[in-house]
């Protein structure tokens, strides 16, 4: 390969790679209904600028969410109340975590675009197979990202220029079926 063609065919990837580049989960399929750890990876920040706050909107169904606290940001929790209750260990939740939200505590922890940093969550998810879409602000110095485009049906993200976070929940397998 020529150095030119070297350089062009670098160049397409890094711009490829930046367009394709978004707030992404590192387990993108979980089966439902169970327990689940959610690490949501930002890879950039907004055209450059530094990342200062990530907000997550829980999706319906997600349960009993709690955050993993982050050296250098504080923690909000906002929660609703339930239209329809569960029950959890042994107690009735009427109200629930809706979302969840990092904030940069000074500018020596913000997420600079050049680096990498992952933001933890758990909670129960809900027991119905199929997608499911977390909503993910990412607001920096200079602009902000609102990960929140879903596809009018199915799963693909395909020409979505700011896709929400996708988890794909899969059927429990059948009892008796060997799991590897």
């Amino acid at each position: 390969m020529t150095p030119i063609q070297h350089l062009l065919t670098f160049g397409l990837a890094a711009l490829l790679g930046h367009a394709q580049a978004h707030v992404t989960l590192e387990q993108g399929e979980a089966i439902a209904g169970s327990p689940y750890k959610a690490v949501f990876k930002v890879g950039h920040g907004c055209d450059g600028s530094a990342t200062t706050r990530i907000s997550v909107q829980l999706p319906a169904g997600f349960r009993g969410a709690k955050p993993q606290p982050k050296p250098g940001w504080t923690l909000a929790i906002r929660k609703d109340k339930l239209t329809t209750p569960y029950e959890s260990h042994g107690k009735t939740i009427s109200e629930d975590v809706v979302e969840l939200v990092w904030t940069a505590s000074s500018e020596a922890s913000y997420l600079q675009d050049a680096w990498y940093d992952e933001f933890v969550l758990r909670g129960s998810l809900p027991e119905t197979p199929g997608p499911l879409w977390f909503k993910v602000r990412q607001s920096c110095q200079q602009g902000e990202w609102f990960w929140a485009e879903q596809p009018a049906s199915g799963s693909s993200t395909k020409g979505l220029k700011a896709p929400a976070v996708l988890l794909m929940l899969k059927k429990p397998e059948a009892a008796g079926e060997h799991q590897h």
